[in-house]
């Protein structure tokens, strides 16, 4: 079964963007094996779509704030083996220096307390070029008024280019309508 069609039994939730992500992740051309972390769990879904892809999975959020059960869902696409959750916060990442392949945020920048502190930590755990990407999808305005219709107090959308502070980075945009792709790496 493909992967597409694993994410859609999941339903609908998990299949908005999905090619869009897919795409993104398909143009890094990480190794098989790579070791990723993917900040801020949710219901799971960057977890589900890149343990799929045949990486290592770490994935986290803070303690106390697994709003979503993601443990049944990976267990319902047979990845809950594939992935290791620990609590963390994005700005302070229990990880040793150049630790990962690559870091991914799916619709959680936004949601950090400290952007520019959070920033600061994934250039510390992140492997050198070649790898040492960094990925963040993040709601555009029209994204987000959607999720609105649904959590009226939702955040506003974020930039996450506006809190790269004085970091030597390079950051390609991927557009993809309701989500944007923001791609960093080091200079």
């Amino acid at each position: 079964m493909s992967l597409k069609k694993k994410i859609g039994i999941l339903g609908e939730k998990f299949s908005e963007n999905l090619d869009f992500m897919l795409n993104v992740i398909k143009n890094l051309n990480f190794e098989p094996d790579s070791l990723i972390l993917d900040i801020g769990t949710g219901r799971g879904k960057m977890a589900f779509i890149l343990a799929l892809s045949g990486f290592k999975i770490i994935t986290g959020e803070p303690e106390s704030h697994n709003w979503a059960d993601w443990q049944t869902y990976a267990r319902k696409i047979n990845v809950f083996d594939k992935i290791t959750f620990k609590n963390f916060q994005a700005e302070n990442l229990p990880f040793e220096d150049s630790y990962f392949d690559a870091i991914f945020a799916n619709g959680s920048f936004h949601h950090f307390s400290d952007k520019f502190k959070a920033f600061s930590e994934m250039i510390r755990i992140i492997k050198p070029k070649p790898y040492g990407k960094i990925v963040i999808f993040e709601f555009t305005e029209e994204g987000i008024e959607k999720i609105r219709k649904s959590y009226p107090g939702h955040p506003n959308a974020t930039n996450p280019v506006e809190f790269m502070g004085d970091l030597s980075l390079n950051v390609t945009i991927k557009k993809g309508g309701l989500i944007n792709a923001y791609i960093f790496d080091k200079k």
